[in-house]
């Protein structure tokens, strides 16, 4: 039986396009049930209106703190009870109240290094380069309250080559991300993921946590 996801974006929304062609392809046992963007702007909410998904824009500006964000997108995903909350590219803190424990994100290095607040997107990239690390990657984690913590699912690494720019360190990084996301959805839906303290243990298949 396939998952109900909530899926929370912040821009283009290529990871959730990503997502659906994924579903189509009967690749990933889920269905997107409602998109929340956290601008109004947001291009991710265009594709989801064109598949018939939900989708709501809660523009963090327009709330006093993180407190009343987080409200404001806990009513909206209220209704359409989601079994997993995705951030895809998600660029506001969100405390995560009764999506405490079913909630993953995707980063684009190897956490702990080049993680935290501040570090999205090209940002990240940039900082690698910068620092002259051979490797990088993405990870896909459970979230808590805190920027890029929670336990880590699942961690692969990219080689930073000789020349490279932000931009094409940048491809190869979302390549992997493509990846790696919908397989630890998937490993969520088959009920493989036991979260034990700060580890997250991949169960074999048919058994479920």
């Amino acid at each position: 039986m396939a998952i109900r996801l909530a899926v929370l974006l912040s821009g283009s929304g290529t990871t959730l396009e990503n997502l659906f062609e994924r579903i189509d392809k009967g690749l990933l046992d889920a269905e997107v049930a409602v998109v929340v963007a956290s601008r109004g702007d947001a291009f991710g909410l265009e594709r989801a209106r064109r598949r018939g998904v939900p989708a709501f824009a809660v523009v963090r500006r327009e709330h006093a703190d993180s407190a009343s964000f987080s409200r404001a997108v806990h009513a909206v995903l209220e209704p359409y009870a989601p079994d997993l909350v995705v951030l895809a590219g998600f660029l506001c803190k969100l405390a995560l109240g009764p999506y405490s424990a079913c909630t993953l994100n995707i980063h684009p290095a190897l956490i702990p290094a080049f993680s935290g607040k501040g570090f999205y997107g090209e940002h990240v990239h940039r900082a690698v380069l910068e620092a002259g690390v051979k490797l990088t990657g993405a990870t896909v984690h459970f979230c808590d309250d805190e920027y890029d913590q929670g336990p880590i699912v699942l961690q692969e690494a990219v080689v930073v080559e000789h020349g490279d720019t932000v931009e094409t360190l940048g491809a190869r990084v979302q390549a992997l991300e493509r990846e790696l996301l919908p397989r630890a959805i998937q490993l969520f839906a088959e009920g493989r993921l036991a979260v034990e303290g700060r580890r997250v243990r991949i169960l074999p298949p048919g058994v479920r946590s």
